[in-house]
């Protein structure tokens, strides 16, 4: 009997094959049941008569002969791996899955001789042509759209043959051993590379705040000093207005006299105890004389007081 096209087999069975040999049809008998999306291909005299769809059909025995059975279902087909060399000359391993349909009982049992074992080949020579265009790092990060490529030029080339190609799917992409070890260095390169750029930018952030919190403790440090200088001067002036006003009151010279000539000796007496050389006046001994001094130091800066007063008047008249 003839041989079976794509999907070919008997019909009490769909066998899982592997191979790419013909497989046998049934003889006529007379009565025929073909499966649901089944299609066998009848000859009368050796021509082409009809196509027998699903359901119940009936036959001439001897005169009619069942030349091919035709699966109608979705089929994957495995695509054996093949070395191809891409555009930058690396040789890869690749092999792929090809899913089929027939769409035409006819054309496939007489477009092709062996419509299955053809389609693989296309597949093979289609795919080296396609890788042939890009280079190793675009053959992996395109891959999809290698697949389409692959797919659009194997329906072109089959419109004849009565079948579809619904899609191509690559399994494996294998690279030679030194240019995978090279990739798995780039990989490694790039994810340093990611982790020191991250690494850089945390510590750039770190370092600007860090710099505004120093900025901003350094304002804060600085109205705190000026808040402190202010309260002081602003104590200052108020005790310096207290002594004013004091030292115009009854006995204040004398008082003041006393103040100054204790201030006069408690500085000496600071100063004998802060260093090891001291300068003392000639009298320092008469105690009396160094108290005067002061005295009189009060009475001068008093008189130029009283002067600068009498002056302050006489403008004034």
């Amino acid at each position: 009997m003839g041989g079976g096209g794509f999907g070919g087999q008997p019909v009490t069975a769909i066998p899982q094959h592997t191979d790419l040999r013909p497989l046998p049809t049934p003889v006529n008998l007379g009565l025929h049941m073909v499966p649901e999306r089944t299609a066998y291909v009848v000859e009368r005299f050796g021509k082409y008569l009809t196509t027998l769809t699903p359901g119940l059909h009936i036959l001439i025995p001897i005169v009619d002969r069942i030349a091919y059975v035709h699966s109608l279902k979705e089929e994957a087909i495995t695509v054996p791996s093949q070395t191809a060399v891409t555009k930058d000359n690396v040789a890869v391993h690749i092999d792929g899955v090809l899913y089929v349909r027939i769409t035409d009982a006819q054309k496939a049992s007489y477009g092709v001789s062996d419509v299955r074992w053809a389609i693989v080949q296309l597949a093979q020579t289609t795919m080296r042509s396609e890788l042939g265009k890009l280079s190793l790092d675009r053959t992996f990060a395109e891959r999809e759209t290698l697949n389409t490529s692959i797919v659009a030029q194997i329906n072109d080339a089959t419109q004849g043959w009565g079948l579809e190609c619904l899609r191509y799917e690559i399994r494996d992409i294998t690279p030679p051993t030194n240019v995978r070890v090279a990739m798995e260095l780039q990989a490694e390169a790039e994810r340093r590379k990611r982790a020191n750029i991250l690494e850089s930018e945390g510590e750039k952030q770190a370092e600007i705040n860090r710099a505004e919190g120093q900025k901003g403790a350094t304002i804060a440090l600085a109205e705190g000093d000026a808040a402190s200088i202010l309260a002081k001067a602003h104590a200052t002036a108020e005790g310096i207005r207290s002594v004013a006003e004091a030292c115009g009151e009854e006995g204040a010279s004398s008082a003041a006299s006393i103040k100054l000539a204790e201030q006069y000796l408690e500085g000496w007496a600071q100063l004998a105890r802060k260093g090891t050389t001291v300068i003392v006046p000639a009298n320092a001994a008469d105690p009396a004389s160094v108290v005067g001094t002061a005295t009189a130091l009060y009475g001068a800066l008093g008189g130029e007081k009283k002067e600068s007063s009498f002056f302050s008047l006489q403008k004034e008249k």
